[in-house]
């Protein structure tokens, strides 16, 4: 059976989103999780498990079900990316929990075992979306270190300079507002026999060591926008030392100007 965590949007409007799947079956909000349950002839179809911060896992779903899913949500998302972020899959029921080779074997069919596996899989695939943001503003950027070490100036006018900036500011700045979903969830302050099910799968994830790389990568884009900064300084500074010249220059001719007309 499929598993399956798709990241589609920077959030959703989960207060909306959970009134509007209560008028459609049994569902339940969880501090910032909504779960739904699918029923199909008296029997358990599926879980489904909605994230506040944009995410949505499937668990016992066809990828064409999973996408009729995905377009009913549209109406809910805030800041809906291009193309989803999508991590699979497939699950089976035994004696233990365990992970191997994208397998996940469950030792019970309780929802709340299926969400604290979930969170895991939720940051797994938020976590991507933060890393192929950071590494497209260093691809983009890198080249602005090279230029300073050759020429000793960033060709780039005060303009695109402070363009690229504003885009360096907003993208640090949005994962750094959004990096607390990636400590542990508060749920399982309530629910801390569940918690081992959530290390396991993170664990498996490799999601601490990821989160270590991208504050580095944070780090790199920080030092960045300082060089930027002092470049930008550099450029005004520069200015206002050949303004002042230019005056200087003017003060000049136009004492030589009059004494010139004195003599005249």
């Amino acid at each position: 059976m499929r598993c399956t965590g798709y990241c589609t949007a920077a959030s959703y409007e989960i207060a909306r989103l959970f009134q509007e799947l209560q008028k459609r079956g049994p569902c339940q909000l969880t501090r910032d999780v909504v779960h739904a349950q699918v029923r199909e002839e008296k029997r358990v179809k599926g879980d489904i498990f909605f994230f506040s911060y944009g995410v949505i896992v499937f668990w016992g779903f066809t990828q064409d079900e999973e996408l009729e899913t995905l377009k009913f949500l549209k109406e809910f998302e805030k800041e809906p990316h291009p193309k989803p972020e999508i991590d699979e899959f497939t699950f089976i029921y035994g004696e233990a929990m365990k992970i191997e080779e994208d397998e996940i074997v469950l030792q019970n069919k309780s929802p709340l075992t299926k969400l604290s596996i979930s969170y895991g899989i939720a940051q797994s695939v938020k976590l991507t979306i933060f890393e192929e943001m950071i590494q497209k503003t260093i691809d983009h950027t890198k080249h602005l270190p090279s230029s300073l070490a050759r020429k000793g100036k960033i060709a780039l006018t005060r303009k695109e300079i402070s363009q690229k900036m504003g885009e360096i500011f907003i993208e640090r700045n949005f994962i750094n507002l959004h990096s607390e979903i990636l400590d542990t969830p508060e749920f399982f302050w309530d629910h801390p026999e569940l918690e081992p099910f959530y290390r396991r799968t993170a664990h498996y994830l490799d999601v601490t060591k990821r989160v270590e790389l991208l504050n580095k990568r944070l780090n790199v884009v920080h030092e960045l926008f300082e060089v930027l900064t002092s470049e930008l300084n550099h450029q005004h500074s520069s200015r206002l030392e050949m303004a002042i010249i230019g005056l200087i220059i003017i003060e000049v001719i136009l004492a030589v100007m009059k004494d010139i007309l004195h003599w005249i």
